[in-house]
């Protein structure tokens, strides 16, 4: 199976790109789900973070109330890390138990894993290729203040914070502006699926 990363800054069209990429045959992975699902009262890192955090990050069910937690680490690098160690090695258990999963059955297939930070955690090693989005700025913006309703200033803070997408380019195997019409993005995922597809029947034989 050929292993995949996607990845781009805050609003680059990733989603977008996810879905297209699906639509042609690969299997999907979103690291953000992940993320929730082993913060669930089943998953793995329930029991470590409540351990951490205390009973008072629980709401009346007796789940983690993820806006509680994230008002505890937020400005805190020390608390967030903290945090980190505890998801990150669950998501990336039960991300390669979906991958070995997915190889028994489709050898030859395309696996894809969305995360925003995929680069900047050095989880890039794990994946044959990279595919990374990016858009002009003011697309960006404009994208962000849409979706996420929030205000100009707000959006660039987001964007400030991350990893630039020069620096994230040469990371990259792939680079897919979306900063036109989605048509155009559709046109170039469908290239790098049919490159990705020849590299996954390769990789099989």
């Amino acid at each position: 199976m050929l292993k995949v990363g996607l990845t781009g800054g805050y609003a680059t069209g990733k989603s977008f790109v996810a879905a297209e990429l699906e639509r042609c045959g690969c299997l999907l992975i979103y690291a953000d789900e992940l993320g929730h699902r082993v913060l669930y009262c089943n998953g793995e890192a329930f029991e470590p973070v409540v351990h951490a955090f205390g009973p008072g990050i629980l709401d009346a069910e007796g789940s983690i109330d993820r806006r509680k937690l994230g008002d505890i680490v937020f400005g805190s690098p020390e608390l967030l890390a903290r945090l980190n160690s505890f998801v990150h090695p669950a998501v990336y258990r039960l991300e390669k138990q979906m991958l070995n999963a997915w190889e028994a059955e489709r050898p030859n297939g395309i696996a894809v894993t969305e995360a925003a930070i995929l680069i900047e955690t050095g989880r890039y090693n794990a994946f044959d290729r990279i595919i990374l989005t990016v858009c002009e700025e003011e697309t960006q913006i404009a994208r962000a203040m849409k979706r996420d309703h929030v205000t100009r200033e707000q959006a660039l803070t987001r964007i400030a914070r991350q990893m630039s997408s020069e620096e994230k380019k040469r990371y990259a195997d792939y680079v897919i502006d979306t900063s036109g019409p989605k048509e155009d993005t559709r046109v170039e995922v469908d290239r790098i699926f049919r490159e990705l597809e020849s590299l996954a029947q390769e990789k099989a034989t």
